[in-house]
């Protein structure tokens, strides 16, 4: 089997990322480079890890992760299909299986708030995981005097957290944001339909989803 760890090392795979960020970064984008995509792999294999899926599911949403904004490359707009695409190639071309190839291409197809839709337990991971990644580090205006709402949006989180309960019922994402910098109705405007999503695709893993902001709960 193709492995995670073998995908980061390919430097085919590396250059996509690297020049689908630089694009975004013209279009004045947060960051979509490594950090997201390794943060968005781990963040999404654990999900179904602590649901109790099997080792090589969790794999195929680690890979699904790392692949899932390469489509950037092509244009933000619809990257989740043209990602998809790409990641078809990639994959085959790698000769991986099959029915592998399937699951990860569906995930990364259906991750975006535009078309998505939590069709299988990866896809719902990579919504989640995707979505959930909301950080200061992400920020790459220097400038605070022309920061845009996402930029204030992002640069104000503190801390962020996505956990599993332990009786695995309830995954809630718990936000400490600075109010100085956005306010709790900017996140909510900006993140509505993200937030939308995410509650769909826990719902797909046999969860609720909850999003809480300096101990408020919004959803």
């Amino acid at each position: 089997m193709i492995t995670y760890r073998e995908l980061q090392e390919n430097k085919e795979i590396q250059t996509y990322i690297t020049r689908a960020d630089e694009s975004l970064r013209a279009l004045g984008f947060t960051e979509h480079s490594f950090a997201h995509v390794n943060r968005v792999a781990q963040t999404a294999a654990y999900i179904l890890e602590t649901l109790g899926y099997d080792a090589h599911t969790v794999e195929l949403c680690r890979i699904a992760g790392y692949l899932h904004d390469i489509g950037n490359l092509v244009n933000r707009v619809e990257h989740s299909q043209s990602g998809a695409v790409m990641a078809f190639r990639i994959l085959d071309r790698l000769r991986m299986e099959a029915d592998d190839i399937a699951l990860i291409v569906t995930a990364i197809g259906n991750h975006d708030e535009g078309t998505g839709v939590p069709v299988n337990p990866v896809a719902a991971a990579l919504i989640l995981a995707d979505k959930s990644d909301v950080r200061r580090s992400r920020v790459r205006n220097a400038d605070f005097a022309t920061f845009d709402i996402h930029d204030r949006v992002n640069y104000s989180v503190e801390k962020s957290i996505l956990k599993i309960n332990e009786e695995k019922t309830l995954i809630k994402l718990k936000l400490q944001i600075d109010p100085k910098i956005s306010s709790v109705m900017d996140y909510f405007e900006i993140f509505l339909d993200r937030m939308t999503l995410c509650r769909r695709a826990a719902e797909k893993l046999g969860l609720q989803f909850k999003l809480i902001i300096n101990e408020q709960q919004l959803i």
